[in-house]
């Protein structure tokens, strides 16, 4: 029951703040609402305020704001003026209304990242060496499992991730490692000399990279660093630019063919994904909740007729030649655009079930 409804809220939550990004943006500009819909298809309960229907819909695959004169200027229910027609509006009205869906979903991730980050302070690994590779710079140099490092040619270590930083920015001479041990009597400090050797290894996405290693790992012990809420507010939009960066490079490497198909996920993987993560407490389910709304703005940032992006490009190319691109190049596009997203959908849909049956 906890793993359901917090699927439904997640999800809930994603597509509503999308459109509340249209909705808001739109009310923003004067432009008129006809409906703010959670779901398509037949209307199962709902209100009325002002002009605008606010409901919820049958179908729970997504959402959508209706807004005045968005197919065609003429239409101008009762109680609507042209001024308030999304088509008779400037291109950049236009832009900003469409563009607003996905910064939502960043605005989102942000404030995710913010709460997280104010309620229980950022994570790090402590630079504590878990294991030593079999012939390694390091275990020639004497490090050992258990061993705390302290600084690396005079640089102090705080993090485990200034350890890869420091190897790396260097040339590939011998460094002097400072290091802590436990003892009998009870730590010891110890000066070593390591000369890091260059290796092939896969980066994220699987791709050979070259880098400077010394041959340890670290052994998983975290601390939390406290933050007030203006270093919370900080270092949570750093985090979403990081993961905004890193999805977009996922996504490109997706079209180059480095990642491969079978793991682009749909909607059962990421109620899977949702559910686990129910279950490890409220934290990992509200960071995953900010990983998923950068993907699904991105996502909609894609220059493909049908999603936002798609419609940004048309109204960039209005923009620079002056006129709309005609209304028979877009249906055209559109309908290739849907063809892609089905496909695309199709995948997904394969990769989830065939991902399930092969982990029973």
């Amino acid at each position: 029951m906890v793993s359901t409804l917090s699927v439904i809220l997640v999800i809930g939550g994603l597509i509503f703040f999308h459109e509340l990004g249209h909705f808001a943006a739109a009310r923003s500009l004067g432009i008129g609402v006809k409906t703010f819909s959670l779901g398509f298809g037949p209307r199962l309960f709902g209100f009325r305020r002002g002009q605008t229907d606010y409901r919820l819909a049958l179908v729970p695959l997504g959402g959508y704001v209706q807004l005045v004169g968005e197919q065609d200027e003429a239409d101008l229910p009762e109680g609507f003026s042209r001024h308030e027609s999304f088509a008779l509006r400037p291109a950049w009205h236009r832009m900003i209304v469409i563009a607003a869906g996905p910064l939502f979903n960043f605005l989102l991730a942000w404030l995710l990242y913010w709460g997280l980050f104010w309620v229980q302070g950022q994570m790090f690994l402590v630079p504590e060496v878990g294991g030593v590779q079999d012939g390694s710079p390091a275990q020639h140099a004497g490090i050992r499992k258990g061993d705390r490092i302290l600084t690396i040619q005079g640089r102090t270590i705080e993090y485990w991730s200034d350890v890869s930083e420091t190897i790396s920015a260097g040339s590939g001479a011998p460094v002097e490692i400072v290091i802590s041990r436990p003892a009998a009597a009870g730590t010891q400090t110890l000066t070593l000399t390591v000369k890091p050797e260059e290796q092939v290894r896969k980066n994220l996405f699987g791709e050979d990279e070259h880098a400077l290693i010394i041959g340890v790992h670290a052994s998983g012990a975290t601390l939390h660093k406290p933050l007030g809420p203006v270093d919370a507010l900080t270092k949570g939009a750093v985090h979403t630019w990081d993961m905004i960066a890193l999805t977009g490079q996922g996504f490109l490497k997706l079209f180059q063919r480095v990642v491969p198909l079978d793991t682009v996920g749909g909607p059962i993987m990421i109620a899977q994904m949702v559910t686990e993560q129910a279950q490890n407490g409220l934290s990992p389910l509200l960071a995953l909740t900010a990983l998923i709304s950068v993907n699904l703005g991105l996502l909609n940032l894609l220059p493909v007729p049908v999603l936002d992006g798609g419609h940004l490009l048309f109204l960039s190319l209005e923009t620079i030649f002056r006129r709309p691109v005609p209304q028979r190049i877009q249906h055209l596009t559109t309908q290739a655009g849907l063809v892609l997203l089905l496909m695309l959908m199709a995948l997904a849909t394969f990769n989830d079930i065939a991902r399930s049956l092969f982990t029973q």
